[in-house]
């Protein structure tokens, strides 16, 4: 059967530029080009993650306007259940501005919206949702109060939880210990633990410190150097996949929504990180977010090359 992944987040447009290189502060870079998609983390994984074979149900918040109306019917084109998305007049649609130059290194600016009107009674309501799940993820673009309630309810029905802690928050982040499995890159890694340090070591270390704070299994992703997975089994590391790299924006969302794909099929760390590491490689190949996000058969083929 398929793995049954409920993903409480946020939703956006994204607006693209292609650049030859990012700008510096003050300084206008001309000549890009423009690509309008649909992004948001919480979005990007509940995509990613019934591309690659899940049921997935999506509870967010979005402005009751023309690009709310766009995101929820492409959501629902994808064969995402959208029961649990309100619309609302209180907010617009969450909007990101993304900059990409030709190495496709990014530099990002959101204006969250709708999603920061995500309340812990609109996720209430969907008491269903949390008694279907396997597994529950959540990202940080939605207020963390409503993030820590669904954290808490997914572990009172036994689902394992996923928590993509991004973008990191200023005020401390307490609810590791709701967290079965945290997925930061190494940036966020080391603002999170106070633990800086370069490559595999310093995420290693950094790892360590935040379960020792209450998270179950620490997943630092390492970009070209893949992933490294601190556990109760011990540290798991995956080599990256080499692939030409276009845009790196959504290569994050894919690896989190693998994952859960990944731990809803009961596979072992090391082949979890596999499968995730090799669905955020094909991500960086193409542009934008949801439009990168692979399918499953494009994963397994790169698996057995």
């Amino acid at each position: 059967m398929s793995p049954r992944v409920l993903i409480v987040g946020s939703a956006n447009v994204d607006y693209i530029v292609a650049l030859s290189r990012l700008p510096r502060p003050g300084e206008t870079v001309s000549e890009g080009t423009l690509t309008v998609a649909h992004g948001g983390k919480g979005a990007n994984q509940a995509v990613a993650a019934r591309r690659l074979g899940a049921d997935v149900r999506f509870i967010g918040c979005l402005g009751d306007d023309a690009s709310g109306r766009a995101v929820l019917a492409a959501l629902g084109g994808e064969g995402i259940v959208t029961d649990g998305v309100t619309l609302t007049a209180d907010g617009a649609t969450g909007t990101a501005l993304i900059a990409v130059d030709r190495e496709g290194r990014n530099q990002i600016a959101v204006a969250p919206g709708a999603n920061r009107l995500l309340t812990i009674e609109q996720v209430k309501a969907r008491a269903d949702d949390f008694a279907w799940a396997q597994i529950v993820a959540c990202q940080l673009e939605t207020p963390l109060a409503t993030v820590a309630w669904a954290l808490e309810t997914a572990h009172r029905h036994g689902a394992i939880t996923i928590l993509n802690p991004a973008p990191v928050p200023d005020a401390p982040l307490d609810l590791l210990p709701l967290v079965d499995y945290l997925t930061p890159n190494a940036g966020e890694a080391a603002r999170l633990s106070g633990i800086g340090g370069d490559g595999r070591d310093g995420a290693e270390k950094a790892a360590s410190t935040l379960r020792a704070r209450g998270a179950a299994t620490v997943i630092v992703t390492l970009g070209e150097d893949g992933a490294l997975g601190i556990g109760h089994e011990g540290v798991t590391h995956v080599a990256g996949r080499r692939v030409t790299v276009v845009d790196t924006t959504g290569a994050g969302d894919a690896f989190s929504g693998a994952l859960a794909v990944a731990l809803g099929e009961r596979r072992e760390l090391a082949a979890a990180l596999a499968f995730a590491n090799a669905a955020a490689a094909l991500a960086c190949t193409a542009r934008g977010a949801q439009p990168s996000l692979p399918r499953r058969a494009e994963v397994e083929r790169l698996l057995r090359s």
